[in-house]
């Protein structure tokens, strides 16, 4: 019978092996240039920050800054006193309510069938699967790329022709059609890649094409069409070339169009025009703030799954 094996005792402390000092240090210096490029990150953002912060408070030093004041120390100079017959003179000349109220038609108009249309164009190329699927897409970002200066003689033509001149319908027709394009090339993405899980079940469910659209679909990409909302309403509310092309009249102008029947052609009141841009803007910030959490919900949507 063979003998049994001795088995020599563990060494005093021995249990799971320790990580060498160096790798501890590694670690360390790893942590610690992670820590500074976060900080150099951050004082990055601020300064761009502070650069882009920069025209706008020199906006509002000129807006309650008096017309000589301006003239004698220029625009970068801090107000001798508080001027406000600047805002009331823009207030009048334009007559700002009407044009608030033409710029919110306008531009809620032009988002919420601009939305709208996107969503039935991709609903139709990203899960429809048409022919040619591609080259439409392709089309839809090649309109984007168009300068405006080339359509808007064809653009007014047509108004012309149709009884639309002068009509805020010609404004919120084309801006519908251009802000539709860019929303159907983005969203086309989108359901492209729309889980066929989700329209096998609803097939199986007996619904039709309208129904996955509106009961499937348009859940899903809801955050995405809020997204789209909130960016068709801001950029049509600062377009101002084909506004005033098509709106002859004050009393269909926009908020831009407005600002820039401020500018004559050998004279220009600075303060009342930077007080005419600062109450301009009010209603788009205000906006802005108000729907920020659904921006960033739409936004930041599609990275969790």
């Amino acid at each position: 019978m063979a003998a049994p094996i001795e088995t020599l005792p563990a060494p005093v402390g021995s249990g799971t092996p320790r990580r060498p000092a160096r790798a501890k240090a590694t670690e360390a210096d790893r942590r610690h240039r992670r820590g500074a490029a976060r900080w150099f990150v951050l004082a990055a953002a601020v300064v761009v920050a502070v650069v882009m912060m920069v025209p706008f408070v020199i906006m509002v030093l000129n807006a309650f800054k008096a017309p000589a004041d301006y003239s004698q120390n220029g625009p970068l100079s801090w107000p001798a006193e508080f001027y406000t017959e600047g805002l009331r003179n823009f207030w009048d000349r334009v007559n700002f309510p009407e044009k608030l109220v033409n710029s919110i038609w306008i531009s809620g108009a032009v988002a919420v069938f601009g939305t709208l249309l996107s969503l039935l164009s991709a609903y139709a190329l990203g899960v429809g699967r048409v022919k040619g699927r591609m080259w439409i897409v392709t089309l839809f970002l090649l309109a984007n790329m168009l300068p405006q200066e080339v359509l808007v003689y064809p653009l007014f033509q047509m108004a012309q022709d149709v009884g639309l001149s002068n009509n805020q319908w010609s404004v919120i027709i084309i801006f519908t059609v251009i802000q539709a394009a860019f929303g159907t090339y983005l969203l086309s993405s989108v359901l492209g890649t729309f889980p066929k899980a989700l329209l096998e079940a609803a097939a199986l469910d007996g619904a039709g094409k309208w129904r996955t659209l509106w009961g499937v679909v348009f859940p899903v990409v809801r955050p995405t069409l809020s997204v789209l909302l909130i960016f068709f309403f801001i950029w049509t509310w600062n377009e101002f070339f084909i506004p005033l092309v098509m709106l002859t009249t004050n009393a269909t102008q926009t908020i831009p169009v407005a600002l820039a029947s401020l500018q004559g052609d050998r004279m220009m009141d600075a303060p009342t025009t930077n007080a005419g841009a600062l109450v301009s803007m009010i209603p788009a910030i205000i906006f802005f703030l108000i729907f920020q959490r659904t921006l960033t919900r739409g936004i930041t949507a599609g990275a969790v799954k």
